[in-house]
């Protein structure tokens, strides 16, 4: 087989190809915002790739962009009588504690698409109000009144008795999409779980659409979905699993990024994806982790996904001056269309790129591989206002471009890992995305940090990362019961079964053999009156409690002598992947010599071909590294080694 990962991103899209005998390439286009598969179907052509033997793993966006830009489908939500304020309800927390007049937000479903019924339970699963035919007829027919194109049935601790959903569901229309929180999250709290379930019936119609399109134009071809924790399902399934694709892309990125620091003997990590309309930062120490408090624009995600932040700084974000005068960098971007100024196609606003190309770090004639040829007094144009703005020179107006977009990633590094009591001294900062290579010197020396690694392939590292992830499910069911309770071992082990059960049926559809996955067994515990857990291995009652009290303790600085109560059992499966494997770089042979640039301040600056340098090459900065989907900017200060998969390893 050939293996292809496809990352879609604001700017662009990124191929990285494994053939038959195991060689790589790589591959760039420009993103198709609105229409994600041509791009796909674009770059596949372009790489002239077989369809009859190829296996495409990707990273999608589409999800994602949905949320965020507030372009779901007509969704209504059906919960119990009495609480159709549900998710306008929320957890009454403000925004801003301290803003006297707070903005009012519309409510995630409008009130006339919020539903009552039937079929109330009660915390033990007794039945406080029957679900009844009555109850199923008139909700059938408020649907065919309101016309939805999705769905969501959120039913009062519906883990308890997921039949009763089941039953709701009847009442959908034909070809209305359909979410039910039994099987979207079945665990405690129903605003996170409604959240969840509305989320994933509001952008699933699109998700399913575009899945549906990108299957169309590769018939025949085994396509799968990386999800937010890192874990890879078949596209038939992910259309009905939107909400787990949230982080889709930017998990591929972490995968790869543990991966090659493990490689390179560093376990403990702290990385920053820069691409051209965001950047993602993350902190790795040893195995990927988890959070179920992720957050998606204004709204809870408790779905299991990657732990990282994501700001609205990257390479297309764009400069401007507020009322004050005072410079901003993004949240805006130029995004794919028109892009940054220098990429010629119509952008007149400056950006990042068009700061870094003033600067002289990106050169117009290295850009992707000179596939592109930057314009550079296009960015001049584009950069002149601010400049004459700000009272100085193009230069001068680009390097505070750099500065706030550095400050910008830099406060949301620290924020990931500084602020939650890491020391990240002796971390290893690892840049990847087109632009993280530009700005990892800098930002390294502004967190006091003295190593950093730019990866192999680190322009399309997420899509590397789709090479090395692994299929899997991250599977979960409320339970409720005290560690002390006598039969609690055997409880957890026959729902820990069912769980496995479930994994199976689903994994089976990819004709992947639970005898070939991993599976990890963990509980979300905390003191009985608490409202908030830990997640710890499960390892029977007696040791999990013990563990429980020394995790508490390290955490918050006491443990209690109170009862340890078990709220929701985790299950993670996961099977073999593709035996993705690195080349070693050889060592032999001679390096052309660098060709020199002038910078604009007059200097002669080395540039190195990343592809032609062999493996234990050192150089010492300042100089430029140019690939085919990547520059590196080595920081005057700063020294450079090639290792033996072509990492480049950058001490202080």
């Amino acid at each position: 087989m050939i293996w292809l990962g496809v990352d879609t991103g604001g700017t662009f899209t990124d191929f990285v190809c494994r053939d038959e005998a195991g060689r790589l390439r790589v591959h760039k286009v420009l993103s198709t915002p609105q229409a994600p598969e041509r791009a796909i179907l674009q770059g596949i052509r372009e790489l002239g790739l077989p369809l009859d033997r190829l296996r495409v793993v990707h990273g999608s966006t589409v999800a994602t962009n949905a949320a965020l830009e507030g372009k779901g489908v007509r969704t209504a939500f059906v919960t119990n009588r009495g609480f159709a304020d549900l998710l306008t309800i929320g957890r009454q927390a403000r925004r801003a504690l301290y803003e006297l007049r707070p903005r009012k937000r519309p409510p995630p479903v409008p009130a006339e698409l919020c539903l009552e019924t039937g079929g109330r339970i009660a915390a033990d699963g007794s039945v406080v109000e029957p679900l009844t035919e009555a109850d199923i007829v008139a909700l059938r027919d408020e649907l065919r009144a309101l016309a939805p194109e999705a769905v969501a049935i959120n039913l009062l601790f519906s883990y308890l008795a997921p039949e009763l959903e089941q039953r709701l569901r009847a009442a959908v229309p034909e070809g209305v999409f359909c979410a039910l929180s039994s099987e979207v999250l079945p665990e405690v709290r129903e605003y996170e779980r409604g959240m969840a379930t509305w989320l994933n019936a509001w952008v699933g119609p699109r998700v399913a659409g575009y899945l549906q399109r990108l299957g169309d134009g590769l018939p025949g071809v085994p396509v799968s979905v990386m999800q937010s924790s890192g874990e890879t399902m078949s596209a038939t399934q992910a259309a009905g699993q939107a909400v787990r694709m949230l982080l889709s892309g930017p998990a591929g990125g972490l995968v790869a990024a543990r991966h090659l620091g493990q490689l390179a003997g560093f376990d403990r990590l702290l990385t920053f994806d820069m691409g051209g309309t965001s950047t993602d930062v993350a902190l790795i120490e040893g195995d990927l982790h988890l959070t179920t408090e992720g957050r998606i624009a204004d709204w809870p995600v408790a779905v299991p996904m990657m732990d990282m932040h994501t700001i609205g700084a990257g390479g297309g974000s764009i400069a401007w001056l507020d009322a004050g005068g005072m410079l901003q960098v993004g949240p805006e971007s130029a995004g794919a269309e028109p892009g940054p100024a220098c990429y010629g196609r119509g952008g007149r606003r400056p950006t990042v790129t068009d700061a870094n190309l003033l600067l002289g770090r990106l050169r117009p004639e290295a850009f992707l591989g000179g596939e592109m040829r930057l314009d550079r007094a296009a960015a001049e144009r584009a950069m002149r206002p601010v400049a004459e703005a700000l009272g100085g020179s193009l230069q001068a107006a680009a390097r505070a471009v750099v500065d706030v977009a550095n400050a910008h990633m830099a406060g949301a590094l620290r924020g990931i890992s500084i602020r939650r009591g890491v020391d990240t001294r002796e971390h290893l900062l690892v840049s990847f995305g087109g632009a993280g290579g530009l700005h990892v010197c800098e930002l390294a020396e502004e967190l006091q940090m003295r190593t950093a690694m730019v990866p192999v392939q680190g322009g399309v590292l997420s899509a590397l990362g789709m090479l090395v992830a692994r299929p899997g499910r991250q599977l979960s069911r409320t339970l409720m019961r005290l560690l002390d309770e006598g039969d609690l071992d055997q409880r957890v082990e026959n729902e820990l079964a069912r769980l496995s059960a479930q994994a199976a049926r689903a994994l089976g559809t990819e004709g992947i053999d639970m005898a070939d996955c991993d599976q990890q067994s963990s509980v979300d515990l905390r003191y009985q009156g608490q409202s908030y857990t830990l997640n710890l291995p499960w390892q029977g009652a007696v040791a999990t409690a013990a563990a429980f009290h020394r995790s508490h303790e390290a955490r918050y600085g006491h443990a209690l002598d109170q009862p340890v109560e078990l709220v929701t059992l985790r299950l993670a499966v996961r099977g073999r992947g593709s035996d993705f494997a690195l080349d070693r770089l050889s060592s032999e042979g001679k390096m052309p010599g660098p060709l020199f640039c002038t910078m604009p301040e007059g200097d002669e600056v080395p540039l190195f071909h990343r592809e032609a340098l062999p493996s234990g090459f050192e150089l010492t900065g300042p100089a430029i590294i140019a690939e085919q989907v990547a520059t590196t900017w080595v920081a005057p200060g700063w020294r450079c080694r090639v290792d033996g998969y072509g990492n480049l390893l950058l001490s202080r």
